[in-house]
C-alpha cells in the first residue's frame, strides 16, 4: 500500500548501477542503491587509516595474488543496464537483450538508493526508482523468496490496491505497483511503477530470490547470491 509522506525527498533517487559501473571500470549498484539497495554492498563509504608499521625486508614480501571472481554462476553480476542518469521517480528502466532467454531470477533492492534491479543470469534486465516504508513501518532487509503472485491484490489490511502483488513476507510485505511520486511512502512495501511491476510479475516464479539491502553496491564480476541462497 503507498501513502503520502510528510518528509523531504529528493527529486531523484539515485545515481544507476550502470553510471557506476561504468565509474568502477574505468568505475550497477538493487543504488538499485542506487536505488540498481546500486546493488546493489556495505553500509559505508569510508576508507580505512592507513597502518603504519615498520618496514618490510623486500626479500621476505610476497606479492599478493587476487583469487579471480567466479563469472560463471547465474548469481554473479555479468553485465549491467547502461543507465547513465539518476533514476528519476516514477521511471525505470527494461532491456533483455544482454540477458539469455531463460535463466534464474534475482531481484535486488536497495532502499539507500531507492532502487530495484532484476537480474536474469547475472544480467540485469529492468531497474527502477522505489518507494519504500518508513518510521513504524520500515522496509525490512534480508533475503525473502517469493511466497504469493497475485495480479489483482487487494490489501485486507489497509484495503487498498496492491497490482501485481509479490509476497514476501507473512506479515504483508510486498513489492507491487504503487504510485511512485516525490512524497509518498509505503507501509513497508517495496512499491514500483505499475508497466514495471507487470513485466516484474510476468518474469518472476515462486521461490524467486529477492535481496534488500540497506547501501549495499555491486559491479560486474561480484556476487548477487552467495552461501546456501546461491542454489
Amino acid at each position: 500500500m503507498t501513502k503520502q509522506a510528510n518528509l523531504w525527498s529528493k527529486s531523484w533517487v539515485r545515481m544507476p548501477l550502470g553510471l557506476l559501473a561504468t565509474g568502477a571500470a574505468s568505475l550497477l549498484a538493487f543504488n538499485v542503491g542506487q536505488d540498481i539497495a546500486g546493488t546493489l554492498f556495505g553500509n559505508s563509504t569510508a576508507e580505512a587509516a592507513p597502518m603504519v608499521t615498520a618496514a618490510a625486508d623486500p626479500a621476505m614480501m610476497t606479492p599478493a595474488v587476487a583469487a579471480p571472481k567466479p563469472v560463471d554462476s547465474p548469481f554473479v553480476v555479468k553485465s549491467i543496464l547502461p543507465i547513465n542518469e539518476p533514476i528519476k521517480f516514477g521511471k525505470f528502466y527494461w532491456d533483455e537483450t544482454r540477458a539469455p532467454a531463460t535463466g534464474p531470477l534475482v531481484v535486488t533492492v536497495d532502499l539507500t538508493a531507492r532502487v530495484i534491479s532484476v537480474f536474469r543470469d547475472g544480467h540485469e534486465i529492468g531497474a527502477a526508482a522505489i518507494l519504500k516504508g518508513y518510521g513504524e513501518k520500515p522496509t525490512p532487509t534480508g533475503v525473502f523468496p517469493i511466497t504469493q503472485k497475485d495480479a489483482d491484490h487487494v490489501s485486507n489490511i489497509y484495503d487498498a490496491p496492491m497490482p501485481h502483488m509479490l509476497r514476501l513476507t507473512n506479515d504483508g510485505v510486498s513489492i507491487h505497483g504503487s504510485k511512485v511520486e516525490k512524497g509518498y511512502a509505503t507501509n513497508g512495501c517495496v512499491g514500483v511503477p505499475d508497466d514495471f511491476a507487470a513485466k516484474l510479475f510476468a518474469q518472476a516464479k515462486l521461490g524467486d530470490k529477492v535481496i534488500i539491502t540497506d547501501g549495499r553496491k555491486m559491479t560486474v564480476g561480484d556476487p548477487i547470491l552467495t552461501g546456501e541462497h546461491a542454489s
